[in-house]
C-alpha cells in the first residue's frame, strides 16, 4: 500500500465519519442492543440522585420528545447543536433572561450525564460521547449582589407586615439571612439536626453534604417554637404551615412575589433567596476575611480557592464569632479574636 492508497483511506474514514480509533476498537456494547433514548432515559432518571432528577427532567422531556425513539449512540454533535439552539429560541422569556443560555447549557449537561451512564454500561467508549464535543455556553456573571442594608429592612418589615403567616415568612428570612443556607437547606431542616445548647443547625445541602452551622440564640429559639407550635416527628421537615403541612418551594415563591407587590424594586431586579446568600456571605468576607466567608458558604471544593484555601480552612469557632459580630448576639462558640502571629521562640528551629 502507497501514500496515494492511505490518503484515499483517510479521506474516506472522513467522509464516513468514522476515527482509526473506532476501527480499532471493539463493540464497545458487546452485540448488545443499544436502548433508545426513551428507555434509557426512564432508567437512568431512577439512577441518580432526586436533585438531579428534578435538575435534569425538562431537559430529559425534552431529549425524549425529540429523539425519544432514536438510539441514544445516533445523535451528532451538530444534531445536539441543533437541539441547542431550538431550546434556545423556545425558552420562556424573563425580565432576567439570557438568551437561553441557561437552558442550552442545562441540555448539554443532561445529556453528558445519560452518556456517563451509558460509557459506564458499556453501551459506547468515551471516545464516541458526542455531548462531550460540543462546548457549554460560556456562563455569564450573576447580577446577583448584595442587598442594601436599608433595603434589607424594607423587605423584612414588609414579610412581617403581610401575608397569612407572617411568622413563618420572617423566620424563613432570618434563617436565610443569618446561616445565607440555600432554599433546599432550609427545606431539609428537621428537628433533630438542631442543636440548642450550642446553637447549631446541620444542614443538608446541594450534591449531598452536610455542616454543622452556628445560629443566633434568637434564631434557635424561634426554630423551636416554631417545631413546638406546629409539631412534627424528629425525622419529618421542621419548616410547616400552620395546619400542620410541611412547606415547599412554592412558599418562597409565594413570598417574593407578594413583597415584590409591595416593593416595586424587588419585582424589577427579581430578588429571590439566593440574593440574601450573596448579601451576608458578602459581609462576612468583607469583615472576617475570604477564608472565613467561604466556610460560611460551605465551600468544601478546593477547584475555585486554590491550594492554599487547604491550610487556611476556617473553623467552627470563626464562623460562631463572625455570626455573633453580625447578628450582635453572643454565640456559646465564639471567641474574642486575638490575630497575635506565633512566637519566634516556638518557631525556632535547632539549638
Amino acid at each position: 500500500m502507497n501514500a496515494a492508497d492511505l490518503e484515499a483511506a483517510r479521506l474516506l474514514l472522513t467522509r464516513l465519519g468514522i476515527t482509526p480509533e473506532q476501527l480499532l476498537a471493539a463493540d464497545p456494547a458487546g452485540g448488545r442492543p443499544i436502548p433508545t433514548f426513551r428507555d434509557y432515559i426512564a432508567q437512568v432518571s431512577v439512577a441518580v440522585p432526586d436533585g438531579t432528577r428534578r435538575a435534569y427532567a425538562t431537559y430529559w422531556r425534552r431529549i425524549e420528545d425529540t429523539w425519544g425513539d432514536r438510539p441514544i449512540d445516533e445523535p451528532t454533535p451538530l444534531e445536539i447543536k441543533q437541539l441547542c439552539e431550538h431550546t434556545k429560541g423556545h425558552v420562556i422569556t424573563r425580565k432576567n433572561s439570557r438568551g437561553g443560555r441557561s437552558a442550552a447549557e442545562h441540555l448539554i449537561a443532561a445529556l453528558r450525564c445519560l452518556y456517563r451512564h451509558a460509557t459506564a454500561d458499556g453501551l459506547i467508549t468515551a471516545a464516541d460521547n458526542p455531548a462531550l464535543r460540543v462546548t457549554k455556553p460560556r456562563r455569564l456573571p450573576s447580577n446577583r449582589r448584595a442587598i442594601p442594608n436599608h433595603r434589607l429592612a424594607e423587605i423584612i418589615r414588609t414579610a412581617a407586615t403581610t401575608g397569612n403567616d407572617p411568622d413563618l415568612d420572617t423566620l424563613l428570612l432570618r434563617l436565610h439571612t443569618e446561616t445565607a443556607c440555600r432554599r433546599g437547606g432550609a427545606l431539609a431542616l428537621r428537628p433533630r439536626d438542631l442543636d440548642p445548647e450550642q446553637c447549631l443547625i446541620l444542614l443538608h445541602e446541594k450534591g449531598g453534604t452536610t455542616r454543622w452551622q452556628p445560629i443566633s440564640p434568637a434564631l434557635m429559639h424561634g426554630l423551636i417554637h416554631h417545631h413546638e407550635q406546629r409539631g412534627s416527628g424528629a425525622n419529618e421537615q421542621l419548616l410547616r404551615y400552620r395546619n400542620g403541612q410541611p412547606i415547599t418551594a412554592r412558599r418562597y415563591d409565594h413570598l417574593w412575589a407578594r413583597i415584590g407587590r409591595h416593593l416595586p424594586w424587588v419585582a424589577t431586579q427579581q430578588i429571590s433567596t439566593h440574593w440574601l446568600r450573596h448579601t451576608t456571605l458578602t459581609w462576612v468576607e468583607r469583615h472576617h476575611g475570604y477564608a472565613i466567608a467561604r466556610a460560611y458558604a460551605g465551600h468544601t471544593d478546593n477547584s475555585n480557592g486554590g491550594t492554599t484555601a487547604t491550610y487556611v480552612r476556617a473553623s467552627l469557632t470563626e464562623i460562631a464569632t463572625a455570626l455573633a459580630t453580625l447578628t450582635g448576639e453572643p454565640h456559646p462558640l465564639a471567641e474574642p479574636q486575638t490575630d497575635v502571629p506565633p512566637s519566634t521562640d516556638t518557631c525556632r528551629v535547632g539549638p
